[in-house]
């Protein structure tokens, strides 16, 4: 006879064991699906996050230093002048990246096949290695390269681009829109896509031409997709490494030194990897503030 407990005239059985396990299986399934991320969490995010605020905060020899690492950072002005080159890539690069891939996604939204093979052309420096763009473009930019045969076809003189303080960066930037362009067009192409033709067609009934209707339909509609290429591109550009590691080192005169570079000379030329955690940690505040700052501009309008 099972074992039982009467209350108010009725027999209440206990629920059987195994059905009890299943249930417990049930209530642990999820958290065990979940293992493998959250090992991946763990394991590749938070701890490397704990190590590089424990070693911003210890000195060469492993003590505790405190706020000494970052104290030294600010009050050196070559850091100033690495920050300030970091924030002038930056500001140039993601409006200027945004803009040419919004403008070629209008051009190659439709579908044909001349618009099919020219976005192919666009997105394919995506797939080429950074590193290996950096060797093209690298070869260029040399006095007697691509680059300057171009100019001087046109009636140019020839430039001196990586070898100039003042050009250096400019050179750069072009190079790394040339690369980046192509991810962010694909990416607005489908934002495009998702637009109801409806709305254009009702539009172009009530007299509104291309150029009214990208205005008060396509471009609001559009933020949100927008807002996402500004706001990766902002971190695309912060962490920006393999083009400086290869063409100019920081160079010429640390015109093209930015934050992301100097972190790996303090760490592997210098050894000194507490200062290099004090400002990967310095650039990591910099980039939440940049993109909260874009967040809270770009969330004015509602649809964000």
């Amino acid at each position: 006879m099972a074992m039982g407990a009467v209350s108010e005239g009725r027999t209440v059985r206990a629920a059987p064991i195994i059905g009890r396990r299943s249930k417990w299986r049930a209530a642990i399934a999820p958290f065990l699906f979940l293992t493998p991320a959250l090992v991946g969490l763990i394991g590749f995010r938070l701890l490397p996050a704990g190590w590089l605020i424990q070693a911003s905060l210890s000195g060469p020899d492993g003590e505790f230093a405190g706020l000494d690492n970052f104290e030294f950072l600010f009050a050196a002005p070559t850091f100033a002048k690495t920050v300030q080159a970091t924030l002038t890539f930056v500001v140039v690069t993601v409006p200027l990246q945004t803009a040419i891939a919004f403008g070629l996604a209008l051009l190659f939204a439709e579908n044909s096949r001349i618009v099919s093979l020219l976005r192919v052309l666009v997105f394919l420096p995506v797939v080429i290695p950074s590193s290996v763009a950096a060797i093209l473009w690298g070869a260029a930019y040399r006095p007697e390269g691509l680059a300057n045969a171009m100019l001087m076809s046109v009636g140019f003189s020839a430039q001196p681009f990586l070898a100039s303080a003042d050009q250096a960066l400019m050179s750069i930037i072009v190079m790394s829109s040339w690369i980046g362009v192509g991810f962010w067009m694909m990416f607005l192409i489908g934002g495009l896509k998702d637009i109801p033709r409806e709305l254009y067609e009702a539009a172009s009934i009530d007299g509104a031409g291309k150029l009214s209707s990208l205005w008060h339909i396509t471009i609001p509609l559009m933020r949100r997709p927008l807002a996402f290429v500004i706001v990766a591109d902002t971190v695309a550009s912060f962490l920006l490494f393999s083009p400086i590691a290869i063409l100019t080192r920081g160079g010429p005169g640390g015109s093209t030194q930015l934050v992301m570079f100097d972190v790996y000379q303090q760490a592997y030329f210098f050894n000194d990897v507490s200062l290099a955690a004090a400002e990967s940690l310095t650039l990591m505040v910099i980039m939440m503030v940049i993109i909260l700052i874009q967040f809270r501009l770009l969330s004015r309008d509602k649809q964000l």
